[in-house]
C-alpha cells in the first residue's frame, strides 16, 4: 500500500499481540492507536486478518465512533477502554448510524458484538473496517449501487474472414476512432511499421501485439480489446484468418454475440477468399455454429484503386456470398447485414460515408449500426457458468472467459469442472477494471484462490458450487455432415470443438438418420453417413468434458467436428449418456 515503514511495525505489533494475549498488552496499544490514527485506514487490512486483541479494539473503537459526532471521530480512538462495556449492551443503536447507506453493515457489527471477534474478517472482507471507516464506506457503497444499475450492455464482437481481408486493421482503426489507442502510440506504430517497410500494417499492430504476428502480418491468437459507445460496451475479438489457426478462431467465435465477416473487395482477393480453399466460407459457417446472433458483412478495401467505391463491385461480392450465407441459415436484413467500408482510411466505420465519395450507399456507418442493433436476451437467473478460454499466473491464478449465465461476486465459492476443484473468487476484472460482480455476456478475468495455474486448461468451466455444469464422456448428438469425401461409420474419430474445449472423439454407433425436410427419423440403423446427411450418433470422448444438452443451454451444447484442417460436421448435444 504505502511505502513508509509504518506497516511493518504494525504487522509485528499484531503478531506479538496474538502470541501474547495479556491485558497489559491491550493497554499498551491504546496510545499508539491515537498517534497513528491518521493512517489507520491504510494499514487496516494487514492486521484485520490476524485474529488478535487488535480486532477487539478495532470494533470497540468503531462502535464508539458511530455514537460520536463526525468531527470528533478521529480523536476518539483514545477512548477505547471506556467503550468496551457499552458495545455489548446496545448493539441495536449502531445500525441506524450507518445502516441507511449500507444495510449489510449493521448486521455484521451485531454479529461481532455477540460473537467472537474472528467474524470480522469474513463479514467485512470487501470493506475493511477501521476507525474512520463509518464515514467513508457508505459513500463508496452508494456509488457502486448506482453503477450497477446502469451497467452498459456488453456485446462481444468477433472479426472473422480470410487472411489479409483486413480484420486487425479494422479493429485497430475502430480503437483509434473511439479513442482507445492514443495518437502517440499510433504514431509510434506507424514509425516502426515504416522502418520494416510495412506502413499499411500499423493499425493492425494495436491488436497483433506479439513480435511474430507483427513480422509476418498474420494474427495467430485471438486479440482482445474493447471500446464503448453511448449505449453499449463492446469487446473486440480479433480472430486469426489463417487456415492453420482455425481452432483459435473457433475459441474466439464461441465467446461472441455478433460476428463481423470482413471480405476484401480488391480484385482477386475476394475470389480467393471465397473459393473452395478460402476461409470466408468456413469462418461464416463456424460463426453460425458457435451461436452468433448477428452477422455483419463488411466489404472492406473499397478505397483500393481497383475498386474505387464502385457499386458494381460491391454488389458482385454481395450477390456471390449471399446464397451461401442464406444456406447457413442467416436471413438478409434480419440477422445478416452488408456495409461497405475502408479499414485503412477509416471511411464508413464511424462517420457516414460522404455523398460525393459513395453516392449509392446512404445507410449508417459500422459503429452506429452495431450500436443500434436490438439488445440480446441473456440468461441472468441461472447458475453461474463461465467456460475458461485462457489462464495465466499473476499473484494467483487468473482465468479468462465469457460469462454465459448467472452472476458472480467477489468472495464467492466456485468449482472448476470437470475436475471439481473448489476455488474462491479473489478478484473480478471486466476489461481490466476491477468490479464487484459480473453478469452474463461480459468478457472477464477472474482471479481465484485454491488452484494452481497448471491444473487448469482451456475448456474447463468455472461454475456454481451448488449447481455445477454436467460432465460426461459419452453422449448422443445430432450432426449435419458438411463436407467429407468418404463415408463416416462407427469407429470414425475427429476433433470436437465445444464452447472453448477441443477434445478427441470417436463415433461409437450411428443411431438413425434424420430427414432434412420433414425431420423424421429412420426406423433402421444406418451403416454409414455421407456428406449433406443429418444423423444422430453416439459419440465418446477421450476424456471427460463439460457439456449441457442443447435444449437446456445452447451455448454449452453446440459443437463442430474437424479433421485434417477441415470442418466436417456441426452438431448439437441431445442427451448425456454417462
Amino acid at each position: 500500500m504505502s511505502t513508509n515503514a509504518a506497516p511493518d511495525s504494525w504487522e509485528t505489533q499484531a503478531d506479538s499481540m496474538s502470541a501474547n494475549n495479556s491485558p497489559s498488552q491491550d493497554a499498551d496499544v491504546t496510545p499508539k492507536f491515537s498517534t497513528l490514527n491518521v493512517n489507520a485506514v491504510e494499514f487496516v487490512p494487514s492486521f484485520a486478518f490476524s485474529k488478535s486483541p487488535a480486532d477487539k479494539q478495532d470494533e470497540s473503537a468503531s462502535s464508539d465512533v458511530s455514537e460520536a459526532s463526525p468531527e470528533h471521530r478521529i480523536l476518539n480512538g483514545t477512548n477505547v477502554e471506556s467503550s468496551e462495556q457499552v458495545e455489548v449492551k446496545n448493539p441495536p443503536v449502531i445500525p441506524p448510524a450507518d445502516g441507511d447507506a449500507s444495510p449489510g453493515d449493521g448486521g455484521t457489527w451485531e454479529d461481532v458484538a455477540e460473537d467472537d471477534p474472528i467474524i470480522t474478517p469474513e463479514g467485512d472482507e470487501e470493506e475493511p473496517s477501521s476507525e474512520e471507516a463509518p464515514i467513508k464506506i457508505p459513500k463508496k457503497k452508494i456509488i457502486k449501487q448506482e453503477v450497477l444499475g446502469e451497467k452498459k450492455e456488453h456485446v462481444n464482437v468477433v472479426f472473422i474472414g480470410h487472411v489479409d481481408a483486413g480484420k486487425s486493421t479494422i479493429g485497430g482503426q475502430i480503437m483509434a476512432l473511439t479513442g482507445m489507442v492514443d495518437k502517440r502510440t499510433l504514431e509510434k506504430y506507424e514509425r516502426e511499421a515504416r522502418e520494416k517497410s510495412r506502413e499499411s500494417w500499423y493499425l493492425s499492430w494495436a491488436l497483433d501485439t506479439n513480435q511474430e504476428e507483427r513480422d509476418k502480418g498474420k494474427t495467430v491468437e485471438v486479440g482482445r480489446a474493447f471500446f464503448e459507445t453511448d449505449k453499449k460496451h463492446f469487446t473486440i475479438l480479433d480472430a486469426p484468418g489463417h487456415k492453420s489457426f482455425v481452432p483459435n478462431m473457433i475459441g474466439g467465435a464461441a465467446q461472441a454475440d455478433l460476428a463481423v465477416l470482413v471480405i476484401s473487395a480488391r480484385k482477386g482477393e475476394f475470389e480467393t477468399g471465397f473459393d473452395r480453399g478460402g476461409q470466408t466460407r468456413e469462418h461464416a459457417m463456424l460463426a453460425k455454429t458457435a451461436g452468433v446472433k448477428y452477422l455483419v458483412v463488411l466489404v472492406n478495401k473499397m478505397d483500393d484503386p481497383t475498386v474505387n467505391w464502385d457499386e458494381l463491385r460491391y454488389n458482385e461480392c454481395k450477390d456471390k456470398i449471399l446464397p451461401y450465407l442464406k444456406k447457413l441459415g442467416f436471413n438478409h436484413n434480419k440477422d445478416l447485414f452488408f456495409l461497405p467500408c475502408s479499414g485503412q482510411t477509416g471511411q464508413g466505420l464511424k462517420e457516414q460515408l460522404e455523398e460525393k465519395l459513395c453516392p449509392w450507399y446512404r445507410g449508417p456507418a459500422f459503429i452506429p449500426f452495431i450500436d443500434s442493433l436490438p439488445s440480446l436476451n441473456r440468461k441472468n437467473d441461472g447458475p453461474f457458468i463461465m467456460p475458461i478460454v485462457d489462464k495465466y499466473k499473476d499473484m494467483g491464478t487468473v482465468l479468462m472467459g465469457k460469462v454465459e449465465s448467472g452472476e458472480c461476486r467477489k468472495g464467492q465459492s466456485m468449482v472448476i469442472m470437470p475436475n471439481r476443484t473448489p476455488v474462491t473468487v479473489d478478484m473480478l476484472l471486466s476489461d481490466d477494471d476491477e468490479v464487484n460482480r459480473v453478469v452474463p455476456g461480459e468478457n472477464v478475468k477472474i482471479k481465484v484462490k485454491g488452484v494452481e495455474e497448471e491444473d487448469v486448461s482451456p475448456g474447463f468451466v468455472l461454475c456454481d458450487a451448488i449447481n455445477p455444469i454436467h460432465t460426461g464422456r459419452v453422449f448422443d448428438a445430432q450432426l449435419v455432415i458438411l463436407e467429407h469425401k468418404s463415408i463416416i461409420c462407427a469407429g470414425y474419430s475427429a476433433v470436437m470443438h465445444i464452447h472453448c474445449a477441443a477434445e478427441e472423439v470417436t463415433v461409437n454407433a450411428l443411431i438413425c438418420l434424420v430427414d432434412k425436410k420433414t425431420g423424421e427419423k429412420s426406423k433402421t440403423r444406418p451403416r454409414f453417413v455421407k456428406q449433406d446427411q443429418v444423423a444422430i450418433m453416439r459419440i465418446e470422448c477421450a476424456g471427460v468434458i463439460c457439456l449441457e444438452p442443447f435444449k437446456s443451454m445452447p451455448q454449452m451444447g453446440r459443437f463442430t467436428l474437424r479433421d485434417e484442417n477441415k470442418t466436417i460436421a456441426i452438431g448439437k448435444v441431445l442427451k448425456l449418456v454417462e
